[in-house]
């Protein structure tokens, strides 16, 4: 996201949730439990959340019993030393109670109820909450207090509503209080420097939202920064927190219409579609940026934990979710060091978030107990509002996988997707921001489109700020003249469903420019006029539409031949040409197939297959297949790239198509290769838009994961070249598939190499078998 230094994305989130399997945190656990027998009255209070139940203010290290209304114990544990205990895991009612088990008088909590996500709060719990401008304290309806800050458009007041207004929810410092408006445009004193500065992977909300009229309502995620609550990566309090904080912005007199958007990119892109999920009422539209499809693609890609962007990213997670002032975020201790009491009271539930270094041994496989409820295209199925949805084709940090979340906003018709090759930031770039700007206009603002007179320099200078490139222009808002918003709705409607840009970094603004060159559209993804195409891999290292005979070839896959990274650890992705040190497969740690120079372009959109008839010397193997194109002049761009554990090769033959395996991932379906026995390993290729061109030549190489990605990096087997694996060809055996849109030709020259965004270039060096 675009704080890619101070806060980088949310993708591990797979693992932290890949884990977290309901039991409390610290030692707190859901169970059977014996309860004491007589009572008298506790000097602190129960709670009840969403499938928890909580305490504040309790002796610290007292034991606690759970008791339900029949007088059972369900739960238990030990207080922290900040007086808090959570228990999860507990079924909704009324009548629980927290016992004390030690000491010569027990004592008990008055009766309190544990809720479930239909328990709605009534319309005065929402409406009796007045926000103003700046840091703002949100009630929600389990009683937690989360933090969140008012920001208007610059020079303006809340006399000057009502304004249209968003609401960007995250995890990072998203609620700091002071305006990086001013600190950005060097205003009123303000510095970069500034400890209350909100983190710039909030941009979207807290800067560019502000200067395009709107105002916004920074939320800031429970158990981080000065929000009360334990951090639990997208459990159903936090989840349920999204419903209850629009339904207190559009309240508000100073809100137009009574109705809320939401925006945001990467973890705050991710959190709109839970929000969307629960169906608040006073929510219009969201556009989120750069998302992930399931926690689990992101955190664990092929069956392999992604290690070394998941590591650093729950590291980052861990430490904000630590209570302030001793730990967690910057500007929450420094608050607190200030004097302000309602950020340091909130702090008393966050030694309580869950325990994910712990949880994180349980997790190597896809559960759905776990997983479902902390995926965004599970709560996509449910979104009922129009959806602005973009993202890119080679983002480095939450994954190229994201595009099958569309399928399951299916039954919604307002929904348009931009996809484009590129990094995590081009979800924002010039091809997408006007169209979002104009989504918002039209179904958050109910307005007919404007351009604001700043949008052309802001985004210059954003984008190169954010992410040292340069950019092409802005193009136009359209809509402009339409006599009336419902007849702007309509004509923006009439745009098809999704659309694909082509060459980003290839165009005039020079190589790497944030600058999209040309499009297609579709009516749905994937493509339905996308025809699966093959290329038989065949001997010599031969990729064809034919191959007779039969063949086999060896590799010994080894993950350490080439550096893990596309891209050194102090390597920028986002910049125009980052210094990007792909290494070409090494000797026998690999094989690749090349075709013969194409007679015409290929213009290939969606998710891609590598169909490998696979034997191993081991039980199981992890693979990775990248294509690319050769090029005339013997340069190699990279197109994109895929991986699979070979144990979890079994697929969900519903969701499975010919360009589209769909792993289950499932403990229950994994089987070690059969010894001796060829078998087929159909690798999932991430979706991708490009264009072919004459005279170049499709590439796929066989290696072990990893050296194609430049921040990605996973736990595969470290085989130290002992393994070999063998690969079938011939006719009806290994394949390469693509969905092929017929028919097209690109409007622009050949980009050079390197230059594409996301997409880095080396010298071809043909593999050890030829191809």
């Amino acid at each position: 996201m675009p704080g890619r230094r101070r806060g980088t994305l949310l993708l591990a989130l797979a693992v932290i949730l890949a884990v977290m399997s309901g039991s409390a945190a610290g030692t707190g656990s859901a169970g059977a439990q014996s309860a004491p027998g007589t009572v008298g009255r506790a000097g602190f209070a129960g709670h009840g959340s969403i499938g928890q139940a909580y305490v504040l203010g309790a002796p610290p290290g007292a034991n606690l019993v759970l008791v339900n209304a029949e007088g059972n114990g369900v739960g238990g544990g030990t207080v922290d030393r900040l007086g808090s205990l959570i228990i999860r895991g507990v079924s909704a009612g009324a009548g629980y109670s927290f016992r004390s088990t030690g000491g010569p008088h027990p004592t008990a909590t008055a009766p309190f109820r544990v809720l479930s996500p239909g328990d709605i709060p009534s319309g005065s719990f929402y409406s009796g909450q007045h926000l103003s401008i700046g840091l703002n304290y949100l009630t929600m309806r389990d009683g937690v207090k989360l933090s969140a800050t008012v920001r208007l458009p610059p020079g303006k007041t809340l006399a000057d509503g009502p304004f249209p207004t968003v609401i960007e929810e995250s995890g990072y410092a998203i609620a700091a209080p002071h305006s990086l408006v001013d600190a950005e445009l060097h205003t009123n004193g303000a510095s970069t420097s500034d400890p209350l500065l909100p983190d710039t992977a909030t941009v979207v909300g807290s800067l560019i939202a502000p200067l395009m009229g709107y105002a916004t309502v920074s939320l800031q995620m429970r158990g981080t920064g000065c929000s009360g609550g334990a951090f639990d990566l997208f459990g159903l309090p936090t989840t349920y927190d999204g419903y209850d904080a629009v339904q207190i912005a559009a309240s508000q007199p100073w809100v137009a219409h009574h109705k809320v958007g939401m925006v945001g990119i990467s973890f705050s892109g991710i959190s709109q579609m839970f929000v969307a999920g629960t169906r608040p009422p006073g929510l219009a539209a969201i556009a989120p940026m750069s998302l992930t499809d399931d926690l689990y693609s992101t955190g664990f890609p092929g069956g392999m934990y992604n290690s070394g962007f998941a590591g650093s990213w729950i590291a980052q997670r861990i430490a904000d979710a630590q209570p302030a002032p001793e730990g967690g975020q910057l500007w929450a201790r420094t608050l607190i060091q200030q004097g302000d009491r309602q950020c340091l009271a909130q702090q008393a539930l966050h030694l309580e978030a869950q325990n994910v270094n712990a949880l994180l041994q349980e997790a190597s496989h896809r559960l759905p107990s776990l997983y479902d409820q902390r995926s965004p295209s599970t709560w996509a199925k449910r979104a009922d509002v129009p959806v602005f949805l973009s993202g890119a084709f080679q983002d480095e940090q939450t994954g190229g996988q994201w595009p099958a979340i569309v399928g399951n906003l299916a039954h919604d018709p307002k929904v348009w997707v931009t996809v484009v090759n590129g990094t995590h930031i081009d979800s924002l770039g010039p091809g997408t921001i006007s169209r979002w700007l104009e989504f918002l206009d039209l179904y958050v603002a109910d307005q007919i489109p404007s351009t604001p007179p700043i949008l052309p320099a802001l985004t210059s200078q954003l984008y190169q700020t954010v992410a040292n490139a340069p950019s092409g222009a802005v193009p136009a808002i359209r809509f402009t003249k339409e006599p009336s918003v419902a007849a702007a709705r309509a004509a923006f409607e009439q745009q098809p469903r999704v659309r694909v840009l082509f060459d980003n970094g290839g165009g005039s603004a020079g190589p790497g420019a944030m600058q999209p060159v040309w499009n297609l559209d579709f009516p749905a993804w994937p493509p339905p006029k996308a025809k699966a195409t093959t290329w038989q891999l065949g001997p010599g290292g031969t990729l064809g539409s034919s191959s007779t005979g039969s063949a086999t070839v060896s590799f010994r896959p080894d993950p350490s031949a080439r550096p893990v990274t596309s891209l050194p650890s102090q390597g920028n992705p986002w910049a125009a040409l980052p210094t990007y040190q792909w290494a070409p497969v090494a000797g026998s740690d690999g094989l690749g197939f090349t075709s013969p120079p194409l007679a015409h372009d290929v213009v290939v959109v969606g998710p891609g297959s590598a169909n490998l008839w696979v034997k191993s010397t081991a039980p199981d193997t992890d693979l990775q297949a990248t294509v690319s194109e050769v090029r005339p002049d013997g340069s190699e761009l990279f197109v994109q790239t895929g991986q699979l554990r070979a144990s979890d090769r079994a697929l969900d033959p519903e969701a499975t198509t010919a360009t589209h395996p769909v792993p289950t991932y499932s403990a229950a379906t994994a089987r070690p290769l059969p010894a001796g026995r060829f078998t087929e390993v159909r690798i999932p290729l991430f979706p991708f838009g490009y264009a072919f061109r004459a005279g170049s030549q499709i590439r796929v190489t066989i290696t072990a994961p990893g050296g194609d990605r430049p921040v990605w990096t996973l736990d595969t087997y470290p085989t130290g070249g002992a393994v070999t694996d063998t690969v079938a060809l011939g006719a009806s055996r290994s394949a390469l598939v693509l969905p092929v849109v017929a028919g097209v030709s690109p409007p622009d020259p050949q980009p050079a190499c390197p230059s594409l965004r996301g997409q880095p270039c080396r010298a071809y060096v043909a593999a050890a078998n030829g191809g």
